[in-house]
């Protein structure tokens, strides 16, 4: 009898079948690699509003982005006017485009003090600028291309041409369909020997009829790359990318999956015919089983990256367990998010209860460094220290694992109009010294040097006795003796990073000094430090118009009802202010800093400048010679 097999004739069915059975779903990536990033030449450093400007922008779009995963935003008030705009590109998750999004922030201020700049990441976009550009499609003057190194598919005459032919399809078929779908559209293309995958994103403040213009103009562009294996165009309004590598991987995006080889087809047929439609349904259905759960388990376990040293630590925590322990990260056991990542109650199999804090990034790329960081700091002891207990980094996330403390964070505390828990005086300062205790204790008494890049009130946690605890080493980084300074990508928190480290990425000891200064003039006042807000709104400003004008105690929470000493409070202020020079050479160290808080007959220098950034720190004459890695 003979078996008859119906094979469909449209080659596209084809690949598509080749996609679901052979196409291994990919674990997460940010995609955060830099493609381009294009500096303004007009310099914004002789207006002293202008910095304070950009702060409040970014922060404000960072919101938006972890809210919508995209944000337009003005600043028309005061002057200078800053229009900003983020995206993140809509094959990423939400955890991949936060994890972009931070990685544009640290690159960005490498263009400051220049009034505009754009960035593009692989995975997201970050611009601002001083007009409003929202429905720009294509700037000719500033709009760029990027290809990749022309020898990668030329080795033969009539491949090169096959995969031209190609990439020009599958361009033509990845614009039509994104300027019909919302601006969005990824495909992938067998050609020749090459599978060539392609996405194209317009920015959704542009209308239909802009992203067409874009990505008209962007077509032009990136079919000259070709027979690159890789081609990138950067528009005003809109990012294109064709790739031989699959770098959207599954995403949550619909693929357009389209085959012309003929050559290709029959291979398949063949196939099909010698084995029957059943048999190859089944085989493929196996298959596909086989590499999901394989990868399932590659994202969970790991073991081939991961160093036999780790898998043996007391160090590591499986992450099955951590998953269980916090009843798979329900919200219901969340006790808090910050940039870095969320942090969850869990509860251990022996009844322990910890904080698991999930972290954005993708472990895979710095599990060795990262584990040698977590290796460092879980051997230091303070009581004014969270201690870590360990880390997971064989899962698809990275997880640290925290002692637990089960009351709040400072911030909730000391912010809070409903708490029932008013800080006396007393609480105050010992918060304060304690916190100083614990950051000289990092700065060299544990026999390292260790910055801590992200002191702020929300990261000093409170046993049951009101005693500080300095938590979130997360972002810490370590500093060998004989080096003053590393540069750094810039990472922690907006409103408590130093002028040198936010401008420059300059880290030294002093940028935790800046922030223990901003924290304690917010201990003392009882308010909240805006993000660089003008006018008296900013806790650092008012607290320095009320010390030039003597008037200093002022400053104190007004909730203390003046039960609280003036000498000491005035000190403490006046040691805020110090903390938060702009000059990071007329900031104390921290030990400095516990002397004059320990000793009442220690002199605490009088502030010589304004405690927030200002123009002459972005116009120096280094800055043109300052190095900048990523982090």
């Amino acid at each position: 009898m003979q078996l008859k097999v119906s094979i469909p004739q449209n080659p596209r069915w084809l690949f598509l079948v080749f996609l679901i059975f052979f196409f291994s779903p990919s674990l997460s990536d940010p995609e955060t690699a830099l493609a381009g990033l294009l500096c303004g030449s007009s310099k914004q450093g002789t207006i002293p509003d202008f910095l304070p400007n950009f702060i409040v922008a970014m922060d404000k779009v960072s919101m938006e982005v972890n809210e919508s995963r995209w944000a337009a935003l003005t600043i028309t008030s005061p002057a200078p006017k800053i229009f900003a705009y983020a995206q993140c590109y809509d094959f990423l998750s939400h955890d991949d485009c936060i994890a972009c999004h931070t990685q544009s922030r640290t690159e960005l201020p490498r263009c400051l003090p220049s009034n505009s700049a754009r960035i593009y990441l692989d995975g997201c976009y970050l611009r601002y600028d001083n007009y409003s550009f929202f429905d720009e499609a294509v700037d000719k003057r500033r709009d760029m291309v990027k290809c990749g190194n022309p020898g990668g598919v030329t080795g033969d005459q009539y491949i090169g041409r096959e995969f031209k032919k190609t990439v020009r399809k599958i361009i033509h078929n990845v614009t039509k369909t994104a300027v019909g779908t919302m601006g969005f559209a990824v495909a992938a293309e067998q050609g020749g020997v090459e599978g060539v995958y392609a996405m194209a994103q317009c920015w959704r403040r542009l209308n239909p009829d802009g992203c067409k213009q874009c990505l008209s103009n962007a077509v032009k562009k990136v079919i000259m790359c070709a027979p690159a294996p890789e081609g990138r165009v950067m528009n005003a309004g809109c990012f294109l990318r064709y790739s031989t590598d699959n770098f959207f991987g599954n995403g949550n995006a619909t693929l357009n999956a389209t085959s012309d080889s003929c050559a290709f087809g029959m291979i398949v047929v063949g196939i099909l015919s010698a084995f029957g439609l059943t048999l190859i349904a089944l085989i493929g259905a196996l298959l596909g089983y086989t590499r999901l759960t394989g990868t399932k388990r590659e994202g969970k376990n790991n073991h081939a990256e991961i160093p036999i040293s780790v898998h043996k630590s007391n160090l590591n925590f499986k992450y099955e367990m951590l998953e269980e322990a916090t009843d798979s990260f329900d919200g219901s056991r969340k006790l808090g998010q910050g940039g870095a990542g969320s942090v969850f109650k869990g509860t251990l199999p022996d009844g322990t209860i910890v904080a698991v804090k999930r972290l954005f990034f993708n472990t895979r790329q710095w599990t060795d460094e990262f584990f040698n960081e977590v290796n460092l700091i879980r051997g230091i002891r303070h009581k004014n220290l969270v201690r870590l207990l360990g880390c997971s980094i064989e899962g698809p996330e990275s997880l640290l694992v925290y002692e637990y403390l089960p009351n709040k964070s400072l911030d909730q505390i000391l912010f809070s109009k409903n708490t029932f828990l008013l800080l006396t005086w007393q609480k105050r300062f010992d918060i304060v010294f304690g916190t100083a205790d614990g950051l000289a204790y990092l700065h060299g008494g544990c026999g390292e040097k260790i910055i801590h890049r992200d002191i702020k009130a929300s990261n000093i946690l409170l046993d049951e006795n009101l005693i500080p605890k300095i938590a979130d080493f997360g972002l810490a980084r370590c500093v060998a003796p004989d080096k003053s300074h590393i540069s750094t990508g810039v990472a922690g928190t907006l409103g408590y990073m130093a002028p040198e480290y936010l401008v420059r990425g300059q880290l030294t000891e002093k940028a935790d000094v800046y922030a223990f200064g901003v924290l304690v003039l917010e201990v003392v006042s009882g308010r909240k430090n805006s993000v660089f807000s003008q006018g008296s709104s900013s806790v650092l400003l008012s607290v320095w118009r009320h010390y030039k004008a003597n008037k200093i105690t002022q400053s104190v929470d007004p909730a203390l009802k003046g039960i609280y000493s003036e000498k000491e409070a005035s000190s403490v202020l006046q040691l805020g202010l110090l903390c938060t020079q702009a000059s990071a050479a007329l900031r104390p160290s921290m030990f400095e800093v516990v002397e004059m808080l320990n000793n009442e007959e220690c002199v605490i220098p009088s502030p010589k400048q304004p405690p927030f950034l200002n123009a002459s720190v972005l116009s120096s004459d280094d800055s043109s010679t300052t190095s900048y890695t990523t982090m």
